[in-house]
């Protein structure tokens, strides 16, 4: 292998990698800006409930489409045509139709129990379903365009997510007044309008075809199903918190700690624009299954290891110009958090670069296992430590967590697909 050809593809991974990146900082800073106005125009009280209708929107991803969003960008690598991916992105859809009259069946059913877990009327909690609909159908689309490394499309349909949420919260909030339901109404809007946007261009790309045999949609779902667990563990790991701390200490203790939280987000959103790069990149080079190619995405994979607590470090410094800026006084006591979430947020980033080896492997059962797991244990470890020590306790439960989970699914990758974690510096 020449140097001059692992220059170029390392090149292009990273420049790819940096697309993702501007348009992940762009979508990210939307809630940055954000931040300041809601922080003075809700009180953390009405902050914490629209955190919580945020939570439950991504929560519900797990029930809305069943995750075929993953099973359709795993099977384009697997296809020869267009037409055999549009069948299956149209089994994909035919399912998305019939969870969601599921999933809003079941709200209407327990809507009592719901009201009181999360504080949200009854209203709220059947349109996040619709919400989680709509971020269905713009996750395929970005899905199908992070596949084909189309990352200039990827990123101008995240952006525009964000500035169309920001547009209406603004609209909603300030002029109108409407405060902690204005918001929410953006959350929800937002997706809608550009999930119907996405359909449409996947139609227009001949990638939704809406006729196909059964088989597609049962392929789909075995790759999915196995998937509910992981995408729950998923939502007990990133949201869970907001529940239990509503339930012990109340939606104004909500809204404090999820400032804190979403300041220390940088670092993961950083991994994930990364991470949005990285995976097209390493499916090609595992595909090769040669020695050298290994032993460069493990050196890679040592190196964002190093960034990333490089980046919560930066971000513990610069933490109390943050707070004061991003959130004012009423929000202050944010900061006695933060340092714990970064670390925490820093776990996350490696994570995100082990955990695609079980995707690769198509063993998202035993990748399901370990986020349940680990998100059975942050829960159980946030009613235990929130009584005794508060917001801080919540924070630490969240860094022992996030890192438990790395470890462990570190150690799932190595079991999918060998790599040279522990040698990577030797010759083949």
């Amino acid at each position: 292998m020449s140097s001059n050809g692992t220059q170029s593809r390392i090149a292009g991974l990273f420049t790819g990698s940096s697309v993702y990146l501007v348009s992940n900082i762009a979508n990210a800073m939307v809630p940055f800006l954000l931040l300041p106005l809601l922080t003075r125009y809700l009180a953390p009280e009405e902050y914490g409930l629209v955190s919580i209708f945020q939570a439950l929107t991504t929560g519900l991803l797990a029930f809305v489409g069943l995750n075929t969003v993953g099973a359709a960008i795993r099977h384009y690598y697997d296809v020869d045509t267009r037409a055999q991916l549009a069948r299956y992105v149209g089994g994909c859809f035919k399912i998305l139709a019939i969870s969601v009259l599921v999933v809003l069946g079941v709200m209407l059913a327990l809507r009592g129990l719901a009201v009181d877990l999360t504080g949200l009327s009854s209203e709220w909690l059947l349109l996040s379903v619709l919400a989680s609909a709509g971020l269905f159908a713009v996750n395929m689309r970005l899905g199908l365009w992070q596949a084909q490394g189309k990352a200039l499309a990827f990123g101008s349909l995240q952006v525009s997510l964000g500035v169309l949420n920001a547009a209406i919260t603004l609209i909603l909030v300030i002029p109108f007044g409407l405060g902690a339901d204005g918001r929410m109404a953006a959350i929800l809007l937002a997706p809608l309008s550009l999930g119907c946007i996405s359909i449409i261009l996947l139609r227009k790309d001949g990638l939704l075809e809406l006729r196909q045999s059964g088989s597609e949609m049962k392929e789909a779902l075995a790759f999915g199903v196995p998937l509910a667990p992981h995408v729950l563990g998923l939502f007990l790991l990133s949201a869970g918190d907001r529940f239990v701390i509503n339930s012990l200490l109340g939606a104004e203790s909500v809204g404090i700690y999820m400032v804190a939280m979403q300041i220390s987000l940088g670092i993961g959103l950083v991994f994930d624009a990364f991470n949005k790069a990285f995976v097209p990149w390493l499916f090609a080079r595992l595909k090769k299954g040669e020695q050298a190619l290994r032993q460069q995405i493990v050196a890679i994979t040592y190196g964002c290891f190093a960034g990333a607590f490089m980046m919560a470090g930066v971000l513990v410094l610069a933490g109390p110009i943050l707070v004061y800026v991003l959130a004012g006084k009423d929000y202050h006591s944010a900061l006695d958090y933060l340092a714990i979430l970064a670390f925490g947020q820093a776990f996350q980033g490696l994570y995100l670069m082990v955990t695609n080896y079980a995707f690769y492997a198509k063993r998202t059962g035993l990748l399901s296992s370990v986020t349940m797991l680990s998100g059975v244990l942050g829960i159980a470890l946030l009613w235990i430590v929130v009584p005794i020590w508060g917001l801080r306790g919540a924070a630490m439960a969240y860094l022992v967590t996030m890192a438990t989970r790395f470890f462990l699914t570190w150690g799932l990758a190595q079991y999918c697909h060998p790599m040279p974690w522990f040698s990577f510096r030797k010759n083949s």
